[in-house]
Parts: structure tokens; sequence; C-alpha cells
């Protein structure tokens, strides 16, 4: 059962966050979910999702899900004394998804400006799991640079770079398979329909 937190950031993408968070409350692996929503994070869900997220309010998570939830605990982004701040919290892992360029900058450079950037910088401290999920384009080099210094760190940069192999029919099915890749690096299962099986047969 596993303790797991979840950054938001205000890059493109929420619909990412949105259905991580779908699969992990629906996980009977996972037991509790640290949820921070930058404020720029609010600003993309309001725009992308068109839901009143405010990155503020308990309610925020249930907005997100579209239902309600007991695992998911919503943590103030300017509160850097909470739970998750601290390497003698149990937390399993981390996910930034979507991580924009200035949240990648912060963690890359050790700075805490806020709750995630410092939750970040504990996850690599502890030598925990922590999965950055850019998604920008194209990159300049100051970026790649940032990436490479928080791979070196020990974090895991998952570019939010959509694959077609499994035949995708929809968008929520490109956006699934990247999610599930996800919950792969946090160790939790998932559905393996998406999963390379191997060349098909020439008549398919």
């Amino acid at each position: 059962m596993k303790r797991l937190t979840v950054a938001i950031t205000g890059a493109s993408g929420a619909i990412y966050a949105q259905r991580l968070l779908h699969h992990l409350d629906a996980s009977s692996e996972v037991a509790q979910i640290n949820l921070v929503i930058s404020a720029l994070g609010a600003t993309v869900i309001r725009e992308e999702l068109e839901l009143p997220v405010t990155g503020a309010r308990q309610s925020d998570a249930e907005l997100l899900l579209g239902r309600p939830t007991t695992k998911i605990a919503l943590l103030p982004v300017k509160d850097v004394g909470a739970t998750i701040a601290s390497g003698s919290y149990p937390c399993d892992g981390m996910a930034v998804v979507p991580c924009s360029m200035g949240s990648l900058g912060y963690i890359a450079a050790g700075i805490a400006r806020d709750l995630i950037h410092r939750a970040a910088d504990v996850m690599l401290k502890e030598r925990r799991a922590l999965v950055l999920v850019p998604r920008e384009t194209p990159f300049n080099a100051i970026h790649l640079e940032n990436m490479l210094r928080v791979e070196r760190a020990g974090a895991l940069i998952l570019p939010a770079c959509p694959s077609f192999y499994h035949r995708p029919q929809s968008v929520l099915d490109l956006v699934d398979h990247l999610v599930f890749r996800i919950m792969a690096h946090l160790g939790v299962p998932h559905p393996t329909e998406t999963a390379w099986q191997g060349r098909r047969p020439a008549s398919e």
C-alpha cells in the first residue's frame, strides 16, 4: 500500500494529472495520495479542463476526479511545513505532472520556492522515486541541461510524448498510455493492454 505525491504545475497537459489521479485513486495498491497544485497549475486546469479549481481547497480533488475520494489529501502549495516536506514522512514516490520548465529549473537548482520544489528535493535526497513529466516544445539548451541535471541527481524524466504503437482510438487512449508509464515507474500496477506485445503478423 503506497503513499504517493502528485504535483500539478503550470504547463499544458492538465489531463495527464487528472487521469493519473483517476487511476491511482482507483488502485487497491495505493493507500494515500498527497496532491499539490501550483497557482499556475490551477490556472491551466481551469483553462484546459474547465474546472473551477483554486489549488487551495480539498474539494479541488473531487472536482478533478469527478467523484468523492477518501485517498487524496490536498496540501497548500505554500505550506513548506507540510508532511511531504520532510524526509521522515513515509512517501514512496512523487510525480510532477505536467512539469513546467520553471518548476524543473527550481528542482534542478535545489531551490525550495514552494512545497512542490521542497517535496521533490526530499525525494532526491532520500533516494525515492521522482518522476518529472515535462510538457514543452521545443526545448532550449537550459531546459535540456536542467533535465540532465535532475536525472543525474536521481529523477526520471518522462516527457509527455504520446505513443501510437498500441493503436489508440481516442485522445484518452493516448493520455492513459502515458499515465500507465508513470504508474509503472511509481511501482503501481496498471492495465497491460497498452504494453508492447511484439510485432503483429503482416495480415494485421
